[in-house]
């Protein structure tokens, strides 16, 4: 699967002392918010709550949970000796489980890893699977893009990103809900996934379905979606063929009507 990195997420449970939090992360401390000063367990209750939001790079207070000792944001209560999170962002002031969590400097926040397993791509902009390095289709900054189908931020989403064949990103949830009614990027409208088992089927479909005989000899000029080609076909109901690379994803763009007698 194409996928990108994911921001820092959670997951429940966590181990050593860190028990507490809320439904964003495992942790044991709460934030001390430099902008209204106020404390809260994580950046997104801090946003659901207040009207601004939390600049998580500012944050240079916590309160131990156990204790409730106001300190310095570090990993281990100085007062009780509570460890606040298995892992532990100096930067993005991240505290979490260890999910194999990695900041990443090119992206200016911290990642769900193995950092191994993954990449970053200065084009894009974003970290992806070493399974894409080379065989991707670049886009400058489009990790900066929000998400078409949910019109969501991408670049900082604790939802990891799927990276379509042209190179445009979905939240991984939304490209499976995308997938429950159509199979095409909303934006370019190019295949979203291989199509080409489908496009043989649709073959013998068309084979096997005759037009009726006012539309036999039609002919029709279409721009396919998928390489961009034109080509002049004839008219079929269930679908009409790119005459360049075979596929089905095509739209008739009206310039022409000629029958066969005409050609």
């Amino acid at each position: 699967m194409a996928t990108a990195g994911a921001s820092e997420g959670c997951e429940q449970g966590c181990e050593q002392g860190c028990e507490q939090g809320c439904e964003h992360y495992r942790r044991g401390c709460r934030l001390r918010a430099p902008c209204c000063g106020k404390l809260y367990p994580c950046r997104l209750c801090h946003d659901g709550a207040e009207e601004h939001q939390l600049d998580r790079f500012r944050v240079s207070e916590v309160q131990c949970s156990r204790c409730r000792l106001l300190q310095k944001a570090q990993q281990r209560c100085e007062g009780c000796g509570s460890l606040f999170g298995e892992y532990y962002c100096d930067i993005c002031h991240l505290f979490d489980r260890d999910k194999k969590q990695y900041h990443c400097q090119e992206c200016g926040i911290c990642r769900i890893g193995p950092k191994e397993d993954f990449f970053h791509c200065s084009k894009c902009n974003l970290c992806l699977s070493l399974s894409l390095q080379g065989k991707h289709k670049c886009i400058e900054n489009v990790s900066r893009q929000d998400c078409p189908i949910c019109l969501e931020d991408i670049h900082t989403s604790r939802v990891g990103a799927h990276v379509l064949p042209c190179g445009h990103l979905l939240h991984r949830t939304c490209y499976d809900e995308m997938l429950k009614d159509g199979y095409r990027c909303p934006l370019c409208m190019h295949s979203a996934l291989d199509m080409t088992r489908y496009w043989r089927q649709l073959d013998n479909e068309v084979a096997q379905t005759p037009m009726p005989t006012e539309y036999q000899n039609m002919m029709v000029e279409i721009l396919c979606n998928d390489c961009n080609a034109r080509s002049t076909v004839q008219f079929h109901l269930l679908g009409m063929k790119c005459q360049s690379c075979e596929s089905y994803n095509t739209a008739q763009d009206g310039r022409c009507r000629l029958s066969l007698e005409e050609q």
